[in-house]
């Protein structure tokens, strides 16, 4: 029996979540998962994340992992409440420090609100591995969207977060602080030589053209039609092409808000003395 995969697709942002797990022993990891937030008014909800509790819980699964693929700047994490439900880990690749250092300026972080390393359970190394039940997962380092990006394999199958999108799709951006396109492309020929039999599982589905939710496609399908890089692209085309794409991307709409969260492992900035968390806009300097 195969490691088996469930997917939650969370459709305010458009990203896809993800429960691994080991049918036999019972152990499951949760890729990327989203807590819901409405930016206007500032609250957050926890329908999406209870939704996939209740599969966890029905299926009778003991949750090991909490696995980021890195820091996203499209939608809050919902790691904390899910390791307070269910337990868990909390991991991501040790490029989240960088990213962390970069953040804290930019927000001006100090004190009890200065993100560390330790935020999260485990930091992964490059090709570091561990179990999933009977299963051996390994962090395959993907950086290129982001510097601290990183994709799971584990039984034939890579959760890749934003490093590739569907073949239609393409790649995602790569003018975030330590994006690279040239990094990107090297991260996807690693990709491209886990084998064509490889499946890859996507973080997001914009579902271009308005066509169905699809998240997922062999290395041999990405190889032979996927739109920014298949398997005759050379680095300078590639290059080339997304970062003339890239110039042309306004923000994503909730990155003030997510990273200031994603980069603490889910945790809200420490609360005021009237008991609220405040989320800080800088004026000015994004963009």
């Amino acid at each position: 029996m195969s490691v088996q995969v469930k997917s939650f697709f969370h459709q305010p942002t458009s990203t896809l979540t993800y429960v691994v797990f080991d049918l036999q022993q019972g152990d499951a990891a949760v890729i990327d998962p989203a807590l819901d937030y409405d930016a206007a008014s500032g609250r957050t909800s926890l329908d999406f994340i209870d939704e996939i509790i209740g599969f966890i819980h029905k299926q009778k699964l003991n949750l090991k992992w909490i696995l980021e693929t890195h820091a996203h700047a499209d939608h809050l994490t919902a790691s904390q409440y899910l390791q307070q439900q269910l337990g868990g880990k909390i991991a991501i690749g040790e490029g989240i420090q960088g990213i962390q250092a970069h953040f804290a300026r930019v927000f001006n972080f100090t004190g009890d609100n200065l993100p560390k390393a330790e935020d999260f359970d485990k930091l992964f190394t490059a090709h570091e591995t561990f179990m999933l039940g009977e299963y051996e997962v390994e962090v395959i380092p993907t950086p290129g969207h982001t510097n601290d990006s990183v994709s799971y394999l584990v039984d034939g199958k890579a959760f890749v977060g934003d490093s590739l999108f569907m073949p239609d799709a393409g790649t995602a951006r790569c003018d975030f602080p330590g994006g690279d396109a040239n990094v990107l492309f090297d991260s996807v020929q690693r990709l491209y030589a886990l084998g064509d039999q490889v499946e890859i599982y996507t973080g997001h589905d914009y579902q271009p053209g308005g066509r169905a939710l699809q998240y997922m496609a062999t290395v041999a399908q990405h190889k032979a039609s996927n739109i920014h890089i298949d398997a005759t692209t050379d680095k300078t085309t590639f290059v080339a092409s997304r970062q003339a794409r890239d110039a042309t991307l306004g923000l994503p709409k909730l990155i003030v808000q997510s990273i200031q969260v994603n980069i603490r492992a889910g945790q809200f900035p420490v609360a005021e003395d009237n008991g609220v968390s405040y989320l800080k806009t800088p004026l000015n300097l994004l963009g």
